[in-house]
């Protein structure tokens, strides 16, 4: 007798039945929302301690930069290490030494170590977001890729969350040495996690070729750079918001209070955009993150209260979302799945390098045209990283009908 084809909802369940992807996804998600706790606290204490060492303002903006730095090279020279063997003993390390970077700060470092310490915990936490990123997506059936990934960076924003929200009344409980203690204490506890992780039967097999060919290869090239210029007027205009908040006369307290909400929002919004993703597919959700994060820095601009700067970073928050998991799901569906680490840190090191340059430029135009016209030039160059992806979409959609 001929084989029937299985109906839609039995392709359905059988594809959720054998999804491995949610296995990687919650312990791993677990383990994010520990570490990056840690990393949502030191923002805060980091800046504070520099200021009581009397440090230069150069040398408090460098921790920025520095960051950005790590988060560049961290994903671009960890990620591809997803397509070794011993995955799971890498995860481990990173923690590890994420949890050393962070210990050093309780010696109170002068501001170059703290400088150093900066650096080495980005990088190293970095390269475990895109390591635990590589793995889901890589585990992951195509219909919950979106929702699978969406564990992940849902709750990395829940610990930066927490940690922010709890960082300074600890601070005032235990002062800075025993702060740094607690806080590296953070992805070390976060090691428990990753035991409930199930077996590794190693990463696929790699294609022959290198990052930058599968770039090619994948038609992906106009997605990457439109996140280089999202990114660079996003980190542009939030480089240089607590100034102008300040400018505004809003307290410090509301200040803090307001910018909690965009990482707040991410937390729910990540999840349902994943979702979103499986089911109305990955190309209207990216476009939606990347048309909010277009109209986020024009209504800052807009804005003259703290009630207005709380819209801000909500609809930064929303838009970031959508862009972020819709982009990596669409990542994982073009490329094989040996290559998902070397893609998916390459996409993290796009966002690195954004994060370095909209900086440099907002201080440059910022004195010239002022803070409004600042927070437009950042709109403007995250529209052409909206066009970029418009263009792509629309050359997909001709490829398809021709």
């Amino acid at each position: 007798m001929p084989k029937t084809k299985p109906s839609e909802p039995d392709q359905r369940a059988a594809c959720v039945s054998v999804d491995p992807g949610w296995r990687w996804a919650l312990p791993l998600a677990g383990a994010c929302v520990l570490s990056y706790a840690a990393q949502g606290g030191l923002g805060l204490l980091v800046q504070l301690y520099l200021k009581g060492l009397s440090a230069p303002t150069l040398v408090i903006s460098l921790v920025e930069s520095l960051a950005a730095l790590g988060v560049l090279l961290g994903s671009l020279l960890l990620g591809p290490l997803a397509r070794v063997r011993a995955r799971k003993p890498l995860l481990s390390l990173a923690l590890v030494l994420t949890a050393a970077a962070v210990g050093t700060l309780a010696f109170l470092l002068p501001p170059a170590g703290v400088l150093a310490s900066v650096f080495a915990r980005v990088f190293f936490l970095t390269g475990f977001a895109a390591l635990s990123m590589a793995l889901v997506s890589s585990a992951s059936a195509a219909r919950q890729r979106g929702r699978n990934l969406s564990y992940v960076t849902s709750s990395r924003s829940l610990g930066y969350t927490l940690g922010s929200l709890a960082v300074g009344f600890v601070l005032e409980a235990i002062g800075f040495r025993w702060s740094f203690l607690a806080l590296a204490t953070f992805p070390l506890l976060a090691l428990f996690a990753l035991a409930a992780l199930p077996h590794d039967p190693g990463p696929a097999t790699a294609p022959r070729g290198s990052t930058w060919s599968w770039l090619q290869q994948s038609g992906l090239g106009d997605l990457y750079l439109g996140t280089v210029l999202r990114q660079a007027a996003t980190s542009g205009f939030f480089s240089l918001l607590y100034v102008y908040m300040a400018t505004l006369g809003i307290s410090a307290g509301a200040m803090g209070v307001v910018s909690a909400l965009n990482a707040g929002i991410q937390v729910p919004a990540l999840i349902l955009f994943g979702r979103l993703a499986d089911r109305v597919g990955r190309q209207r959700i990216v476009l939606l993150g990347f048309t909010l994060s277009t109209a986020a820095p024009c209504l800052f601009a807009l804005s003259r209260s703290a009630w207005g700067m709380a819209a801000g970073y909500l609809l930064s928050g929303i838009g970031f979302s959508a862009l972020y998991i819709g982009s990596t799901a669409e990542i994982g569906d073009c490329v094989p799945a040996g290559t998902h680490g070397a893609m998916l840190g390459l996409y993290e090191s796009t966002r690195g390098l954004g994060a370095v340059l909209g900086p440099l430029v907002a201080g440059a135009v910022a004195p010239v045209i002022g803070y409004r016209g600042m927070f437009v030039t950042m709109a403007g160059i995250a529209a052409v990283g909206l066009l970029f992806v418009i263009l792509r979409q629309r050359r997909l959609r001709n490829a398809e009908a021709s």
